[in-house]
């Protein structure tokens, strides 16, 4: 493509780009003209840094004036001159996430706050020994927050401080603008932080408070009933009594209540008949491991919502196929279900699922007892079907995968790991039938060799994990050549991979940005200088084992803004 071939005026090409899913995408545009790169530098909106940009990012962010959204949560070294760094960039920036950080950087987080007035949202989640005073800093430098999250703090064993209501107090009473708070895992907390919140946040519409040992069931109502704005909660961890009817008039006070969450927690019949008779605009509901609740109580809440989206039943050991299609006639407009580990479920309700939830997008049923039965109910195609979580299901078979490939011709996801007795014919038919295909998992399926692909292209699959399978260098072979697309490349612990098949995947597949080696003992380590040169996308290699290249390499593969680790992690690579 030339600078003249492009007729259409910039402000067109603009829409156009910005219609794109993912910003990853923009790095393959700017190549194509100085059009491209200069559209593309002002819509990229979010950005991630991670140690190798450090050195860069002054440049960076010259270039990239519109950033709004950074995130620093795989940022391993000191991140206090990163954020000071950030705060003289010139930036607007809205949000950030500093969640992972091995302490909290109260320094750089004061300097950045003085700068950037307009930082709606601050994301502290599992921060290294989170307490009080960090809290106040957040308070006194971050004035027009909306949403905050410190859930879930990592602590060591003998940490001296901590949050407690002190902290949490003083940051409900500056930060008045919050509308979203989780403060989830902070086992140290009591109701007297869950009344501050209540009385100073009184803009609160989504509130988190799960895992908290010493939050109790009348505090949670009180909060809750001075909150007439909330539309989310979510709690979690109410054991002995279970929860019950002091939760009656905190319904009748939330009339906007759209989502409701309880986990880990004893719930009862009467609770949910309660629930069911507040007449809420319940869009999402999740009873996630939790207890002391049946299919009667479900059964009645379903009946009064019939319009709800989003459902979580994970651990609802007394449901079974009978009560499944019992239950089918009320989601008629669900598009979201979670059912892992009602190990009583077989093909039949999944098969039930497809043909009664017509905007049904994703299913959940991993650990289950999918492939079992027969296929004994009448089947439909269902074109709206995009995720399927199927993992751990020791009884699933090619003929449930030939079905599915039918049915679900729309499919985007799937995931079968750990599924024993599937091999490459199953997984063959869904690539064949499902051209829409972007992730596959097949992790731990040993007697997987292949993808059993034949004579046609998966054009659109990014991502492929195939760690623990018996995937080998031929199959390799065949992946580079008929999936162009692939972004991500998961290849733990395949012992019949070796130097060959890897060259083959890095030489033909030009998009590739990740690839995992870790534990492929006949992968040799001295090809991965090779691996980056030879291929620039490359943004994150994990080394098949702990010797990395020498240092003077390691360096020079960061300047070229590769991170080689060994590190087994999907989200590492992401």
């Amino acid at each position: 493509m030339t600078e003249n071939s492009m007729e259409l005026p910039q402000e067109c090409w603009e829409l156009i780009i910005s219609s794109l899913s993912d910003q990853r995408h923009f790095e393959s545009l700017s190549l194509l003209s100085h059009t491209f790169l200069s559209i593309t530098n002002h819509l990229r909106s979010s950005f991630k840094i991670t140690d190798p940009a450090l050195p860069l990012l002054p440049h960076l962010f010259l270039r990239f004036k519109n950033i709004k959204k950074i995130d620093l949560s795989h940022f391993q070294p000191d991140p206090d001159p990163v954020l000071c760094t950030i705060s003289r960039s010139g930036l607007d920036l809205e949000s950030l996430n500093i969640s992972n950080l091995r302490r909290f950087p109260q320094v750089g987080l004061r300097e950045l706050g003085s700068k950037m007035k307009n930082l709606k949202e601050l994301n502290c989640s599992r921060i290294w020994g989170l307490k009080d005073d960090d809290l106040y800093a957040i308070s006194d430098s971050c004035l027009s927050l909306e949403a905050l999250d410190i859930s879930f703090p990592e602590y060591v064993e003998d940490f001296p401080r901590v949050v407690t209501d002190s902290g949490v107090v003083a940051l409900s009473k500056k930060l008045t603008r919050l509308t979203k708070i989780d403060v989830s895992g902070n086992m140290f907390i009591t109701d007297k932080s869950l009344v501050s919140i209540s009385m100073n946040c009184v803009m609160l519409r989504d509130f988190s408070i799960s895992e908290c040992d010493f939050i109790t069931q009348k505090g949670i109502v009180v909060a809750m009933k001075s909150l007439p704005n909330l539309v989310s909660v979510c709690v979690g961890g109410i054991g002995i009594p279970s929860i019950d009817l002091c939760f009656k008039e905190s319904f009748d006070c939330v009339k906007g209540m759209c989502v409701i969450e309880f986990s880990n927690s004893f719930i009862s019949d009467e609770l949910l008949r309660l629930l069911a008779n507040a007449c809420l605009p319940l869009k999402k509901v999740v009873f996630s491991h939790c207890y002391n609740f049946s299919f009667a109580g479900i059964c009645y809440l379903l009946s009064k919502y019939r319009f709800l989206e989003y459902l979580n039943l994970e651990v609802a050991n007394f449901l079974n196929d009978g009560s499944m299609i019992e239950l089918s006639k009320y989601l008629c407009r669900l598009k979201y279900i979670n059912l892992d580990y009602c190990s009583k479920l077989t093909n039949l309700t999944f098969f039930t699922l497809i043909r009664d939830c017509p905007v049904l997008s994703e299913i959940r049923m991993e650990t289950t007892n999918l492939g079992v039965e027969e296929f004994t109910t009448e089947l439909a195609i269902n074109p709206r079907v995009k995720s399927l979580h199927l993992a751990r299901n020791g009884n699933l078979s090619d003929e449930f995968l030939k079905k599915v490939a039918f049915l679900c011709p729309n499919l985007q996801l799937l995931d079968v790991s750990s599924c024993a007795t599937i091999s490459e014919e199953g997984i063959g038919e869904v690539l064949k039938s499902c051209s829409d295909i972007q992730r596959l998992e097949i992790k731990l399926c040993r007697h997987m060799s292949s993808l059993g692909i034949t004579d046609f292209e998966v054009k659109k699959l990014e991502v492929l994990r195939v760690g623990g399978s018996g995937i080998d260098d031929d199959a390799l072979t065949t992946i580079a050549n008929t999936c162009p697309g692939l972004l991500y490349l998961n290849l733990y612990n395949c012992l019949y991979v070796t130097t060959r098949g890897v060259k083959e995947v890095v030489e033909k597949c030009r998009a590739l940005r990740g690839i995992s080696l870790w534990c492929c003992q006949s992968v040799d380590a001295d090809i991965l200088p090779w691996m980056v040169f030879s291929r620039p996308s490359l943004r994150n290699i994990v080394s098949p084992s702990n010797q990395f290249p020498t240092e003077n390499q390691r360096n020079l593969l960061l300047r070229h803004g590769c991170v080689v680790s060994c590190i087994n992690s999907d989200e590492y690579m992401h």
